[in-house]
């Protein structure tokens, strides 16, 4: 009786620990699934982030499924004009019938579905469906809309007060003289050379133009316009079309037919050059769109690292180090804008060179 007794205590101690084995995994288990699903709603917040969007939210309850912020005016052709407001859509959520066609928000793009709102997919996981013409106003457009109009009453009241003061400026103009003749002395002159004041409204344009995008994006807004391949791409073509359009002939003669050069090596170098004039306007688009990506990314990922850790030394550690990166990025930011105005006006410069004999 006393060796059965025995026997059913080691088996009762082995089942208690053993419970509480499996509760440990249970709970290691959890907290594990608990941590992927905070990962992925930090990967989702941090992609949501980076593409633009048809409404603007400033923020949203996660737990009411509220989202505060206003919609914006989509504009579709299919057809015809449809204009609409993108509430219709409730952030993605509802299909939006519009003259008996139906659209639907998927992954920031603007499909034609049907009612239910279906969406059919390629081998990849492509969205098939047809989608219409968008020329929607959306957060990016509404946000170099709105420091086009900085720009315009911030450079208009630094002309306002050279008229009244001759030729001193006052208020806003004595913080934008500085600049100005910064672009003009040090970025126009040495490489552009005597023919820099034809240039000088682009120049001073794209340095504020980019800068002040730049500061915007660093606020609590969302807004991501100078991380948008499609922007950097435009400011990239206008540099790249008024290089060419400007060029003298003798910035086309070195380029199809360089002087002092064989004739064999002229043919074999032609085309090298002819790349090199698409190669420049592409290499401003991308290092503008991956280095200002690369800093939101690594901001937003290092704030999100606070939420992993739930520690005394992780999390503050974390908030130091996104302090210190959002300083540096307030440099990166005006450094960006002047790398970009620097190589356009480099470019008009090799553009306008002069023959020398």
């Amino acid at each position: 009786m006393q060796k059965i007794s025995v026997v059913r205590i080691f088996m009762t101690l082995a089942l208690i620990l053993s419970s509480l084995n499996l509760a440990a995994k249970d709970t290691e288990i959890a907290e594990k699934e608990g941590k992927d699903g905070l990962k992925a709603e930090i990967k989702e917040f941090i992609d949501h982030h980076l593409q633009d969007s048809h409404d603007f939210t400033l923020f949203s309850d996660k737990e009411s499924g509220k989202h505060y912020g206003f919609p914006l005016p989509v504009i579709l052709w299919d057809n015809g004009l449809k204009v609409f407001s993108s509430s219709k859509f409730h952030h993605g959520e509802t299909v939006a019938e519009v003259d008996g066609n139906y659209y639907k928000l998927y992954h920031s793009k603007i499909y034609k579905t049907d009612a239910e709102g279906t969406i059919n997919y390629d081998e990849d996981h492509h969205a098939t469906n047809e989608k219409p013409l968008d020329f929607s106003i959306t957060k990016n457009v509404v946000s170099m809309l709105l420091i086009g109009l900085l720009m315009f009453f911030m450079f208009r009241s630094l002309a306002k007060s050279y008229k009244k003061n001759n030729g001193m400026p006052s208020g806003v103009g004595r913080f934008l003289e500085p600049l100005v003749l910064f672009v003009r002395d040090e970025i126009a002159k040495p490489n552009i050379g005597h023919n820099y004041k034809k240039y000088m409204s682009f120049l001073l344009t794209i340095f504020f133009f980019i800068w002040l995008l730049n500061l915007l994006g660093m606020t609590p807004l969302g807004v991501n316009v100078t991380g948008n391949i499609a922007v950097t791409f435009g400011l990239a073509l206008l540099t790249f079309l008024i290089t060419n359009f400007t060029a003298n002939k003798n910035y086309w003669g070195h380029i199809f037919w360089m002087p002092g050069v064989p004739t064999f090596m002229k043919v074999v170098l032609a085309p090298i050059e002819l790349l090199g004039v698409f190669i420049k306007p592409f290499s401003l688009m991308i290092r503008l769109y991956a280095n200002m990506t690369a800093g939101h990314v690594v901001i937003m990922s290092i704030v999100g690292m606070m939420f992993l850790f739930k520690s005394w030394i992780g999390s503050p550690l974390s908030f130091g180090l996104a302090f210190v990166l959002s300083i540096l990025e307030l440099l990166v930011a005006a450094l960006q804008a002047y790398i970009f105005t620097m190589l356009s006006a480099l470019y008009f410069g090799m553009a306008n060179e002069e023959a020398h004999h």
